[in-house]
């Protein structure tokens, strides 16, 4: 299994203390974290993109892009782009952007987002969401091909014989589809032989399980290689914390993971675990000794074959505090792990057709 830390920069006050860092300290840290990562070994970072509630995250291609000049192996990813509201024109130009600050590092996410207000926000209407991914998604693709462009759609103005500028340093940009538990963009990922990534965030586990079993079956259906497809999963609402013992790190996380998800401000904040005893036996929550945390992301793996685990730090609490669960998780989690994966070997065509000598595996 492959490993990646998720930052959707949620900027937010500790609701025990009340103490809260500049938009400017909470920046570096998510910079910070990156190289941190880095160094511990983890395969990708990722940031996520909102534009609504306590989060500082609406350009994820600057924050990737100061990543990308701080480091020089980890994989750089987004989680996710929200591509109904943007022009896939400036998405093609940012991203291959980063793609050659980073010497081809990229693998872009992409989906619809959780939230209502980003749509009219920039001018688009919810009811068209999935029309717009879809169109959006398929001009991207284009762009990122070798061949000038001609499009034609419902919601932009025609393209003919477009090139955009720079071109990606990688041949071709991986796309990841992004999911809560849309069956659409399960089948968006699966007609086009991309892998998926399912949130696994804040509902029940079967949720999660139909909308990757309905993804296995449509890839197939559509006739590409099994053995080219990817699954990547999330680590639950909340973030992981790790402690000596699962009771330890319930009684210390609890208060702080109680007090965040009873909070009605922040956009998609509607999980049913209300108690952090309830989300530790029946979510994907990661909160416990090394030893549960391990045993329960196998548990999921059971289920969901996944290759690619993502977590997110505890980001309200003291950035010592963070830093010292990623070290842990690094040092104590991830050897206990140990499932087979080609992603990003000399065995996934993707990368063996991408990464360069120097940035070889």
């Amino acid at each position: 299994m492959r490993f990646q830390v998720l930052d959707i920069i949620p900027h937010q006050d500790d609701p025990i203390t009340g103490r809260q860092v500049d938009v400017a300290q909470r920046f570096e840290q998510v910079v910070h974290s990156a190289v941190r990562a880095e160094e511990l070994g983890f395969d990708s970072f990722s940031v996520g993109e909102r534009h609504a509630g306590a989060f500082i995250s609406s350009s994820p291609a600057v924050v990737l892009a100061a990543i990308a000049a701080r480091t020089t192996r980890i994989r750089l990813h987004t989680g996710v782009v929200v591509l109904p509201i943007l022009d896939p024109v400036r998405v093609a130009e940012d991203f291959a952007t980063v793609d050659q600050l980073s010497n081809g590092r990229l693998e872009l996410g992409i989906g619809k987002g959780n939230e209502a207000a980003h749509f009219p926000l920039f001018g688009r209407r919810a009811e068209d969401q999935w029309d717009l991914l879809e169109e959006n998604y398929e001009l991207l693709k284009a762009l990122f091909g070798d061949k000038p462009v001609d499009f034609a759609g419902r919601f932009r103005s025609s393209l003919e014989q477009v090139t955009t500028t720079p071109r990606p340093y990688q041949p071709s940009i991986r796309i990841w589809h992004g999911s809560a538990t849309s069956l659409r963009s399960a089948e968006l990922a699966a007609k086009h032989g991309d892998p998926l990534f399912s949130a696994n965030a804040i509902q029940p586990r079967q949720n999660y399980q139909r909308l990757i079993e309905h993804y296995k079956q449509a890839y197939e259906q559509a006739g590409h290689d099994v053995a080219s497809r990817y699954i990547g999963s999330g680590s639950g609402a909340g973030g992981v914390y790790l402690a000596d013992s699962t009771k330890q790190a319930i009684k210390e996380f609890g208060p702080v993971y109680e007090a965040l998800t009873c909070r009605r401000d922040v956009p998609g904040n509607n999980t049913p675990y209300r108690s952090i005893e309830h989300a530790v036996a029946e979510g994907p929550l990661l909160v416990g000794s090394p030893e549960f945390v391990a045993s329960k992301i196998l548990d999921y793996h059971q289920g969901f074959g996944h290759d690619l685990q993502s977590i997110s730090l505890p980001t309200t609490l003291p950035f010592a505090r963070q830093l010292e669960t990623l070290e842990r998780f690094a040092r104590e989690v991830i050897p206990l792990v140990d499932t087979p994966t080609t992603l990003w070997t000399e065995q996934d065509p993707q990368a063996k057709s991408t990464l360069r000598k120097e940035y070889a595996l």
